[in-house]
């Protein structure tokens, strides 16, 4: 099935186009609904604009038979199908493994990795790809010790417990540090930034997931708001920016609408991760984006106060009846849900 372009109808024959094609009203808070897409077309490619998605969220495949990441073509020719799909590709997220991992771990070729990053945001300006969501997460990603907890009519939530994980333990990645974290971070920003500026891209740096530090012996240093300042500071620029988790954010112990506010307000953030949790840093699970410890549509509010406009996709939602688990928290019946509660609310910010 092709998707509708409802901006566009002509295959109607104009017997229903002027009711199709009639918009709303423009509204003051108008944020750009996302979805983070594969890059070849599936189910959820026909879903997301029937529920009102038009911005795609997307990584780079990586693999030896294709080209570097930082190809111009290859990111042509993936941009060039989501446009006659009907989307606009705003976000890279994440920056491909191969180039992030051997710069947050110190390794030997991370200055070289560091001039393959600067290509790939050179090769997104011309394609008006506008953000970069990268993270500082070094080694691991985001970590769960739970991917199937049972939750609210039998669908499936992930948790994390720091107690089911060895407090500190020798791995494969060795020594990381928080101060050599600081470190690589500040001298990436000293020579990206002015790259992302030129281009410009808009980096959006993610928060530590679970936001604690050490994860399984290696340090993390985004486990807090006042972490995201320092990075903020360390090179001021309106291209060097945030993500905001807000499932990160909650298990912080923090404020939520208050830290939007805080971050909005100097308009440092570039990219918002809707999504709530129940729990600490240290012991959590994931819900139904309604069902958290947050006042999501005070979140909604602030979004609208400091007048945000960037691309906002759900984030780790529930596996739901009739799917099976092998994607924890990137089911597609969960994504619907909550793509239609985050429209309410930004429906419900506006009326305000």
């Amino acid at each position: 099935m092709q998707p509708v372009d409802q901006h566009n109808v002509a295959t109607n024959d104009g017997i229903w186009a002027d009711l199709v094609n009639q918009r709303k009203p423009e509204r003051t808070f108008r944020p750009k609904l996302a979805e983070a897409l594969k890059a070849t077309p599936n189910h959820l490619w026909d879903l997301a604009p029937q529920v009102g998605v038009r911005t795609a969220v997307m990584s780079i495949p990586e693999s030896p038979d294709l080209p570097p990441p930082w190809d111009e073509d290859h990111l042509r020719s993936i941009k060039d199908r989501l446009n006659a799909a009907g989307f606009e590709w705003a976000v890279v997220e994440s920056a491909p493994s191969s180039i992030q991992e051997p710069i947050k771990l110190g390794l030997p070729d991370s200055d070289q990795q560091i001039d393959n990053f600067c290509k790939l945001l050179e090769t997104m300006g011309k394609l008006g790809i506008t953000v970069m969501c990268h993270n500082w997460m070094a080694g691991y990603g985001w970590m769960r010790t739970d991917l199937a907890i049972p939750s609210r009519g039998g669908a499936f939530v992930t948790g994390y417990d720091q107690d089911q994980l060895p407090l500190d333990v020798q791995d494969a990645f060795g020594t990381v540090t928080e101060e050599q974290l600081w470190e690589r971070m500040d001298a990436f920003l000293k020579r990206v930034v002015p790259v992302a500026e030129r281009a410009g891209v808009k980096l959006a740096v993610h928060p530590d997931d679970p936001p604690r530090s050490p994860v399984r012996g290696v340090g993390r240093i985004l486990t807090n708001p006042d972490a995201f300042q320092r990075v903020i500071d360390m090179y001021p620029s309106p291209n060097n920016g945030i993500t905001f988790c807000q499932g990160n954010f909650a298990a912080m112990g923090v404020d939520v609408p208050k830290e939007i506010r805080r971050f909005g307000n100097q308009k440092q953030i570039h990219f918002v991760h809707f999504r709530d949790v129940r729990g600490t840093r240290d012991r959590f699970i994931e819900t139904f984006h309604e069902d958290g410890q947050t006042d999501m549509l005070e979140t909604m509010h602030a979004y609208a106060d400091v007048g945000f406009d960037g691309p906002m996709r759900p984030d780790h939602v529930p596996t739901m009846a009739g799917e099976d688990n092998t994607n924890p928290g990137y089911a597609v019946t969960g994504r619907l849900f909550a793509l239609g509660y985050m429209t309410g609310l930004i429906e419900a910010a506006n009326r305000r």
